[in-house]
């Protein structure tokens, strides 16, 4: 899973995809939320009536897919920032 400061530079993000995946769930119950995925998973659990390890899985599965973009951002940044001291 992904940690919290990523979960916090791209929640705008994720948050829209969690929309577009799962209508039924407003912006206020999400931000109640504040990013916990488990916390999220358990209104898709309700609102959808899903198994709670399928809510889980396909909320850890988004996640996870914001987590590597960001963490690609993250590296991408600092090998410019490397670049751009050493001249």
């Amino acid at each position: 899973m992904i940690n919290k400061d990523i979960i916090q530079g791209k929640w705008t993000e994720i948050k829209g995809e969690l929309r577009k995946t799962w209508g039924n769930i407003t912006d206020d119950e999400f931000e109640k939320t504040k990013g916990d995925a488990q916390a999220i998973a358990g209104i898709v659990q309700q609102r959808y009536g899903i198994a709670k390890e399928d809510a889980s899985k396909k909320v850890g599965d988004l996640f996870d897919r914001y987590g590597e973009s960001a963490k690609d951002t993250l590296r991408d940044n600092r090998d410019e920032a490397a670049r751009k001291s050493r001249h």
